[in-house]
């Protein structure tokens, strides 16, 4: 094995370098300063008594909507038109609580069981590699933090708004509830461990196109949508890692495994596109929405090829280098396959 005269990995320290705890960020932008202040205050102290934070709720605005109205599937039916400003508004603070619930699910149910997996070389990767090991616990980490950081922008929407808005009023997401019955109709611990991996794929691929959606938008509060560039700065390298973990288990499937890895992949990407109807039926449920479960319906028939999440750049290129375009059971014509 190479290594400095020492026996250290000369990879890990740049690995370590590439995966810091907290995000990169800019310190004279109020926003992305309280937001990173907030996450590593709240980290360090954990179970200690509570001390004064630095307060995001000092750079909330309250004129601006919580959540981008693009992003709700229901958003040209007459019923939510006719609603009034008011009930538009708590529906688009739900949309927001939800967003952040769906990324929390994903890392703490997909992501992070996917990388154990990963760290116990369940896939031959050779992650007994220091530097891999790193850059994967690392990882494992950054999801943490992640998770944390959502956790604080739902916290102080629900503050200012002064709405309730409970992530536990909402189901698991369905992205982690399409993996978990996947994995319970899978037969032996090595298809669990393949659709593990297929759908940690799919999410640590896919995550920066779904950020994008908030962070690209301007217009919404600009908490959220810092929150989400933050997020996504530590994913741009963990769509790499995971990029090449999926390369380096492929080279170890067996004809069976990669049929089988294949069609847990697609399974995943549909999941990630689809928009979550279970979500928004319990939204307007909770907000009594007259006429809202019959508007979802109409939504969820007519939908049709629509997708919440369309750029599939990256999970395209992963099967091309992995010569796999043609035998994907996916359809790659409803998606976008050309990075913006």
């Amino acid at each position: 094995m190479n290594g400095t005269p020492d026996g250290t990995d000369p990879g890990a320290s740049t690995v370590a370098q590439r995966l810091r705890s907290l995000p990169e960020h800019d310190p004279h932008d109020a926003v992305e300063n309280a937001v990173l202040s907030r996450l590593a205050g709240n980290w360090h102290r954990r179970a200690t008594v509570k001390r004064e934070e630095p307060d995001l709720d000092d750079v909330f605005e309250l004129d601006r909507p919580d959540f981008p109205e693009a992003l709700l599937p229901f958003r040209e039916h007459p019923t939510y038109l006719a609603l009034d400003d008011g009930t538009k508004a708590r529906i688009l603070a739900w949309g927001w609580v939800s967003f952040n619930k769906n990324i929390m699910d994903i890392e703490q149910h997909v992501v992070n069981p996917g990388f154990a997996l990963v760290t116990q070389d369940v896939f031959d990767t050779g992650v007994d590699g220091e530097s891999t090991a790193l850059a994967v616990t690392q990882a494992m980490v950054d999801e943490q933090y992640h998770t944390l950081m959502h956790l604080n922008a739902s916290a102080v929407t629900r503050r200012k708004r002064g709405w309730r808005m409970p992530e536990t009023a909402l189901p698991l997401a369905y992205k982690a509830r399409r993996q978990a019955q996947r994995l319970a109709a899978a037969a032996t611990d090595d298809e669990r461990a393949l659709v593990s991996l297929a759908f940690t794929t799919v999410a640590e691929i896919s995550v920066n196109a779904h950020l994008d959606l908030v962070a690209e938008n301007h217009d919404i509060q600009p908490v959220n949508r810092m929150t989400a560039v933050l997020h996504n700065r530590d994913e741009y390298c963990h769509a790499s890692i995971a990029d090449t973990l999926a390369q380096e288990a492929w080279k170890h499937f067996s004809p069976g495994q990669r049929g089988y890895f294949l069609a847990a992949l697609a399974d995943g990407m549909e999941a990630f596109a689809a928009h979550d109807f279970t979500t928004w039926a319990r939204i307007l449920e909770l907000l009594g929405v007259e006429g809202g479960q019959e508007m979802l319906r109409d939504i969820a028939g007519a939908s049709g090829g629509k997708r919440l999440l369309q750029d599939f750049s990256g999970l395209r290129r992963l099967c091309r280098e992995l010569d796999v375009l043609d035998s994907l059971p996916f359809d790659w014509s409803t998606v976008s396959t050309e990075a913006p």
